[in-house]
């Protein structure tokens, strides 16, 4: 590639999908150069411009809609419009990626379904998400992360075992969802540069969520074995001891894989030298846990890792956001950047994180106002 160039320059998104799998997934999109355009209601726009996490907001809208939705171009639809249709379709006819996250049926009756668009644009790499799949008697539910956490697992992995069941704290169904829909919208460009001709790409958050557990799952299937987590300081249950986070004299302390005998010598914690037998580490993961806990709360943070880390041992301070992005670590990285919207207001938000060829790619364009580039587009793009 020359500089400054990206992967996707030249490649055109039709992006119909709103709230966070598919936008998060169109964001991408445009982070290696495509040309996004997002198709949004009139009036009320995607549902995401409303839904706030806290009393924040940038220009009116929800913050969360400022992070996904930057470095598109906003045009407004109303798809049960015939004119506005039309345009749409338009559109759609010369895209090379058109993409949504509607619930089953409802893009067939907005005559935007696969087979309907494939006569447009018979090149064309169709991407959808949905919640359950097509079929069976979920298919109508709601595609909604915390209930896919709940239904698929994966609230029964974090906490500690008295803890009943604990979601994540992050929409990592939606996103993951979305990165496969990206892989899969990258695999059938690939398919199309070799046949020509268009595909299918299809992906559903429960089965995103499982494969998000692929690990745990696998295990069950062999043995038919659940999680099991740890009484105390669990990170993963399906790691032995020392695998957590500890609290300290100042504040806490991450220990990953590592010998127990090795721990005990160099934190000079006795009770630890009687689990000699590896396989222990794992079966008696509560008893050392508790021990290590106990021990760990009568020195600082610092103190620890000035002991550990020499020894290579796999350990980390745990830091919240402020203390990260102040930390010559986080800066060498260049992964913020600042974005501007059409409206002149700008903000902070990160950046992609993919490099290639040692370049980071980065857009000055923040998120679209509702309907901000329907002229725009249609000046660009129009054949009606």
């Amino acid at each position: 590639m020359n500089a400054h160039d990206k992967p996707l320059d030249g490649v055109l998104v039709v992006d119909l999908s709103q709230f966070l799998s598919g936008p998060s997934a169109s964001l991408r999109l445009a982070d290696l150069g495509a040309t996004v355009i997002k198709i949004e209601r009139p009036d009320t726009g995607d549902i995401c411009r409303q839904l706030y996490v806290s009393d924040i907001d940038i220009d009116g809208d929800s913050t969360i809609f400022h992070a996904i939705n930057r470095n598109k171009l906003g045009y407004a639809a109303d798809l049960k419009n015939p004119d506005d249709l039309a345009k749409v379709k338009s559109l759609v006819a010369q895209a090379d990626i058109v993409m949504h996250n509607f619930r089953p049926g409802v893009i067939d009756r907005l005559g935007l379904d696969y087979d309907a668009v494939r006569k447009l644009n018979p090149g064309v790499v169709y991407g959808e998400i949905s919640g359950y799949g097509k079929d069976g008697p979920w298919a109508g539910k709601p595609g909604q992360d915390l209930l896919l956490q709940a239904m698929s697992g994966i609230t029964g992995l974090s906490g500690n075992a008295d803890d009943g069941p604990v979601p994540m704290g992050l929409a990592v169904v939606d996103l993951w969802a979305g990165g496969l829909l990206v892989q899969g919208l990258l695999a059938g460009l690939v398919q199309r540069g070799v046949t020509g001709e268009g595909v299918l790409v299809e992906v559903n958050m429960m089965e995103a969520a499982l494969d998000f557990q692929f690990e745990p799952v696998t295990i069950h299937l062999q043995d038919g074995s659940l999680p099991e987590r740890t009484a105390s300081n669990n990170a993963h249950s399906l790691v032995g001891a020392p695998y957590g986070v500890y609290e300290t004299a100042s504040g806490y302390l991450a220990l990953a894989m590592g010998s127990i005998l090795q721990l005990g010598e160099l934190l000079e914690c006795m009770p630890l030298m009687r689990f000699t037998d590896p396989a222990s580490w794992f079966s008696e993961r509560d008893e050392i846990k508790a021990i290590l806990a106990d021990h760990l709360r009568t020195k600082p943070t610092q103190d620890w890792l000035d002991v550990l880390e020499p020894a290579d041992i796999w350990c980390a301070g745990v830091m919240d956001w402020d203390t990260l992005l102040a930390h010559e670590g986080f800066e060498v990285l260049d992964m913020l950047q600042t974005v501007q919207r059409g409206t002149g207001t700008s903000y902070r938000t990160t950046a992609c994180p993919i490099r290639i060829d040692g370049e980071a790619f980065k857009s000055p364009a923040g998120s679209c106002g509702l309907g901000e580039h329907n002229e725009q587009v249609d000046q660009t793009y129009s054949t009606i």
